[in-house]
């Protein structure tokens, strides 16, 4: 595995890698790098120096693999970038006026970035997972192997070591600078904490400190804060810092050399920020939703956090108020000095929000989302769209709504701890244990006693060494847990006799993540002194927490699947435990693994119809747990169609329409693939349509029907013989222009993308009538005009054609004879004058008369209205 040793100057020749992104993340730096200078919204290299000092931070968004550079002040995006190949890595960043660190989690890359120039200026390798950090203040950097216990700083400019690293016993935890630019650091496994000054940089990033020689940085002040193997977290403050013992429950000031404790009454298990900005420290207790605020004279006050569940995440000062963030609501509550709830600011997205005092604001973000939030000194609050100005594609898919709460389970005290061992040593015991059931509370503590001793050992630490013991007298050792409810039951471990006769360490360590999620410990047989080895007792030891992960009476032990979180850095020791029951002392720490197994079951599945595209099948899902390596691709297998992709959602196309099909989803990593999930769809298929009635009037008919679409989107036309199709609704047509008492066959379609259908309906339109109407006038000749035997020109003449053509008359109707109409048609201008209201048009209409012949319009009053346009053109 990479060490933090292997820094690679970008001046160097070197090949090509592949770098992956940071919160701001490590392949940040290879895309800033190709921006060269980063122009997008109109800043280049210069404007960047200014744009830095002027309140900004830069936040990651790991839904879309992006970072964008936030101004404080105008509470705008001025930058963005996008980040291959780190799509949802958790990301860590350190950041000043001038300099960005980057570390990605899922690849352990290490890069810095040159602020004033946006330039790449090198990168370094580190075991990827949690347990190594990064921390930068002024010119100063630093990383944090939280595991191994090394502090070691680096030149920002060349990530080059600078002199030699600070040693601590492995498992250590904080790791953060205070205003005056010290690096505080706990070791849980002495009860200390610790400040280191960085060394002065040379004049150029190659002449750094070479190891061994020249300056380097130093452990300048340590201070007793607690028992060994209390559980510790650190808070750096402006001036100082400040220690959570979460084993005894107090919290530790230490400042200008005075250490002053203030107890606390803690109901569960309580946390502290990385950073505090001011003089009151909030601790917050997750499980209780309570915040207590400790002061410089001690515990102030104590408020509750409103809602439920126990998704908190720390409380942060700023500018004489907390803010507390709820990630399973993305809600953040803010409470003044005395307690009180003043803000409630409403978040649009669940799950991690972090929140960092810079430049004069409070940033808060949401990784998994397009919204961040700046806060002012004066508690202003301004919603930060941090995919503005949209360059980069389409948005990602909305986040799925959040679960229910779950039920809140049956709280009781804890159980007795599992396999409670002892070891004799010279003059000592160690004493290890399994964990206790927590029953629904958090485990605060455990309590070893035994040879007239009490210890309290913190949660996360399950093993102590007790001191002070009488060789050649045999003791045995109680342990148990405690709760918020209170103690558990204890459980005794072996009777256990000290000697100066112990056997010897194992001498070197070697440990191997496999990836069936096991990790192997090895070691070579240890010196018996005389007696015989009968079983070794390995310890692991992550940041902050050692605890014991087996017992071997081999030369290795293989750690089972899951009993170590996958993602997280682990190292160990072993203990040799002699025929006698003596135990050597601890052997050298081992090499860091991080153990990973294939990937979990992607999540929240769903898989649907394409409903404009035949043969196809949507699918989406929210991503699987990685388990301690990067998802690469996700494997989708649909009705045995199978493609790879990198992102959360895909189209398959290529099926049958009308096809039912099983989709199937798995995620693979470096492990391999892991479990699928499953869900079913259908293609779009063709239409169906079902005719339920029809109806008309003399010269249109309606069709009503019902499609069924098919999973698609239909549309829908009525159409017959003759005339043009007319499109409409899927549920019911009319078609206008018919011709009067005629029968027809009308054709419904309904169209997707998977085809057509069609279904017929016969409707008939119903006749149309109009009365033949001359009526005789009051004198001479008008007294007769409309009565068939008057010679010349009379009323109700029907001719075959459309003009008074007396070879093409065909008969007379007599006035009043009612006549079924078909059409009109445009003929000789006919001027009934008196003999029927003056009528005059140049319409004739198609009567049933000794067949289908024709009258003028003057001649025949239609029936209803007498409406020529009712009647469709011959």
């Amino acid at each position: 595995m990479a060490s933090i040793d292997d820094a690679e100057r970008t001046d160097a020749p070197r090949s090509r890698s592949r770098l992956r992104g940071g919160l701001v993340t490590v392949g940040t730096v290879t895309a800033l790098l190709a921006a060269m200078g980063l122009t997008v919204l109109g800043l280049g290299a210069a404007d960047n120096a200014v744009a830095n000092y002027d309140a900004s931070s830069w936040l990651w968004s790991g839904v879309r693999s992006e970072l964008a550079r936030v101004n404080g002040v105008t509470a705008r995006v001025d930058t963005r970038t996008e980040i291959p190949g780190a799509r949802r890595h958790p990301m860590q960043v350190a950041q000043t006026d001038r300099l960005l660190i980057l570390r990605d989690l899922q690849t352990g890359q290490i890069s810095s970035l040159d602020l004033a120039t946006l330039q790449l200026t090198a990168t370094t390798p580190t075991t990827p997972g949690l347990g190594v950090s990064v921390a930068l203040h002024e010119d100063a950097a630093f990383v944090v192997d939280a595991v191994q216990g090394i502090v070691r700083q680096l030149d920002p400019r060349s990530l080059s070591p600078v002199g030699e690293p600070v040693r601590y016993p492995p498992g250590i935890t904080g790791g953060a600078f205070d205003g005056e630019g010290r690096l505080w650091i706990a070791v849980p496994s002495e009860g200390t904490v610790s400040a280191v000054t960085a060394a002065k940089l040379p004049s150029a990033p190659a002449s750094a400190a070479p190891v061994g020689g020249g300056l380097s940085p130093e452990r300048v002040e340590t201070y007793d804060v607690a028992d060994p193997s209390h559980e510790l977290q650190v808070s750096t403050l402006d001036d100082g810092v400040a220690v959570l013992d979460r084993t005894a429950g107090k919290l530790v000031r230490v400042q200008r050399g005075e250490v002053r404790p203030t107890p606390l009454t803690l109901p569960g298990r309580a946390a502290v920020p990385a950073r505090t900005s001011g003089p009151r420290v909030p601790v917050t207790v997750p499980a209780e939703r309570r915040v207590l605020v400790v002061g410089d004279v001690g515990a102030e006050r104590t408020f509750t956090v409103p809602g439920s569940g126990d998704r908190l995440s720390p409380a942060v000062a700023w500018a004489d108020r907390f803010y507390c963030a709820d990630e399973a609501t993305g809600t953040i509550y803010s409470f003044d000095v005395g307690g009180q709830l003043v803000d409630t600011i409403k978040g649009k997205a669940t799950g991690p929000l972090e929140m960092e005092v810079r430049e004069n604001h409070l940033f808060i973000n949401s990784p998994d989302s397009a919204t961040a939030r700046v806060v002012d000194d004066k508690h202003q609050v301004r919603e930060v769209d941090k995919y503005a100005n949209d360059v980069l594609g389409g948005d990602p898919p909305p986040a799925p709504p959040p679960p229910p709460p779950p039920k809140k389970p049956r709280v009781s005290k804890p159980s007795a701890p599992r396999s409670v061992t002892a070891a004799a040593g010279n003059a000592q015991a160690r004493v290890s244990w399994r964990p206790a059931a927590a029953n629904g509370a958090e485990i605060i503590k455990y309590v070893v006693q035994g040879a007239g001793q009490r210890l309290e050992v913190g949660a996360n630490q399950r093993a102590v060494e007790v001191k002070g013991l009488t060789n050649g007298e045999t003791y045995r050792f109680a342990v148990h847990a405690v709760n918020a409810k209170g103690d558990g039951p204890p459980r005794s471990s072996n009777p256990v006799t000290p000697t100066a006769a112990v056997p010897d360490p194992p001498a070197s360590i070697t440990a191997q993540e496999r990836p069936d999620g096991t990790v192997v410990v090895k070691w070579p047989a240890a010196n018996a002194q005389g007696n015989k080895i009968a079983k070794y007792a390995v310890t692991a030891t992550s940041a902050g927490t050692n605890a014991p992960a087996g017992e071997s009476t081999k030369t290795e032990l293989v750690v089972p699947a899951g009993e170590l979180e996958y993602g997280t850095q682990y190292a160990f020791t072993v203990v040799a435990v002699n025929d006698k029951g003596a135990g050597s002392a601890a052997s050298p720490v081992s090499n860091t693994v991080v153990p990973f197994a294939a990937p979990g079951r992607p999540l929240d599945l769903q898989a649907g119809t394409v409903a404009d595209q035949p043969g196809a099948v949507t699918v989406q899902w929210s991503p699987a747990e990685a388990n301690g390596r990067p998802v690469t691709k996700y494997q989708v297998d649909v009705g045995g169609k199978t493609t790879e992709v990198t992102e959360t959602r895909t189209t398959v196309t290529g099926l049958g329409n009308g096809q039912n099909v099983t989709v199937k989803v798995n995620a693979v990593n470096e492990a391999g693939p892991g479990p699928e999930a499953t869900a079913t769809a259908r293609t779009v298929a063709a239409p169906r349509v079902t005719v339920t009635g029809s109806s008309a009037t003399a010269t249109g008919a309606t069709v009503t029907f019902t499609v069924d679409a098919g999973g698609g989107r239909a549309t829908c036309s009525l159409s017959t013989s003759g005339e043009p199709a007319k499109a409409g609704a899927c549920s019911s047509i009319t078609m206008t222009g018919l011709t009067p008492g005629t029968a027809y066959t009308f054709t419904v379609t309904a169209t997707n993308a998977a085809g057509k259908t069609t279904a017929t309906r016969a409707q008939a339109t119903q006749a149309l009538y109009g009365i033949a109407t001359c009526n005789n006038g009051p004198d001479g000749d008008q007294r007769t005009y409309c009565n068939a035997e008057v010679d010349g020109r009379n009323g109700n003449e029907i001719f075959s054609v459309t003009r008074q053509d007396n070879d093409k008359q065909v008969g007379w109707a007599k006035p009043g004879r009612r006549l079924q109409a078909y059409c009109k048609k445009a003929g000789e201008d006919v001027d009934s004058w008196i003999y029927n209201d003056q009528k005059r048009s140049t319409w004739w209409v198609q009567v049933n008369f000794e067949g289908k012949n024709y009258i003028p319009w003057a001649w025949l009053n239609l029936e209803g209205g007498d409406n020529i346009n009712v009647l469709p053109t011959c």
